[in-house]
């Protein structure tokens, strides 16, 4: 069994591998008690899906694997905050708890907030629609999001 650190830190470092790949830097864990059920990745690039979010592509691939649609009793572990879209499927799902690294004016510097989707639709970002959580994980956003150097392992 995984700790929630340990869970985010495999979130952030998903997003990492997947912006080496030319991949938008976000990835997810969807975990029920501290497994891992399933990850994601943001597809944007490859895929020209806009709907490929990580949360949305590791809800996709656990709800799969437990042949089941409910979200009930798991929890999301995202590299940034959840957009409108992944949170509103987190809810709608009945999921636990949400956990992210970095939240929007960490990842605003960078084009990669989503604070102006939650302000379009005029949708509050507090109080939070179910209980969300920001994770240290001794990564800075300069590393995922810029040019810092990726620590070593």
């Amino acid at each position: 069994m995984k700790s929630h650190q340990e869970l985010m830190r495999q979130a952030v470092d998903l997003a990492h591998e997947n912006r080496l790949r030319g991949g938008r830097p976000f990835g997810a864990v969807l975990a029920r008690d501290g497994e891992v059920i399933s990850t994601g990745v943001n597809g944007i690039v490859a895929s020209h899906d806009p709907s490929t979010h990580a949360e949305m592509e590791a809800i996709r691939a656990g709800t799969r694997k437990l042949a089941n649609p409910s979200l009930a009793g798991l929890t999301i572990y995202a590299s940034g905050h959840p957009c409108p879209m992944c949170l509103a499927a987190l809810v709608m799902g009945g999921a636990k708890q949400v956990f992210f690294a970095f939240d929007n004016q960490d990842a605003a510097p960078y084009g990669m907030s989503s604070e102006a989707a939650y302000q379009r639709l005029r949708l509050p970002l507090a109080p939070p629609p179910l209980p969300i959580e920001r994770i240290a994980t001794g990564i800075r956003a300069e590393q995922l999001y810029g040019d810092e150097p990726w620590p070593q392992a």
